[in-house]
């Protein structure tokens, strides 16, 4: 897999950074693989924040080993779609009310 780069869209920018922060920092500590993402400015059109968030190759592998049976499970799609649907139910599991979807030009 190609490191990922997925959209994130919310309706309520401000709750759901702070959400998907707190959700990273847990995996980035459960994996002891810090630092690991980037995410990108927020930009806003018709009531929804849009942003990117970028993941490092030693998160992305190490989530993607760690959680191998949990995204294996998932029956549509690429490796990095599976990817993508894994990470939005993990933040979802969360409370981080965000939309992903794979960012294919920017991989």
């Amino acid at each position: 897999m190609s490191q990922a780069v997925l959209q994130v869209g919310t309706k309520d920018y401000a709750t759901d950074v702070v959400l998907l922060k707190k959700a990273m920092s847990q995996m980035e500590s459960l994996l002891s693989a810090y630092n690991g993402y980037a995410l990108s400015e927020p930009t806003s059109k018709l009531g929804w924040t849009f942003f990117s968030m970028v993941f490092k190759a030693d998160l992305q592998q190490k989530i993607e080993q760690r959680f191998a049976d949990m995204i294996g499970q998932y029956r549509w799609g690429s490796s990095d779609e599976k990817f993508t649907k894994f990470m939005q139910e993990y933040l979802h599991a969360r409370g981080c009310n965000v939309e992903l979807k794979l960012d294919k030009q920017r991989m």
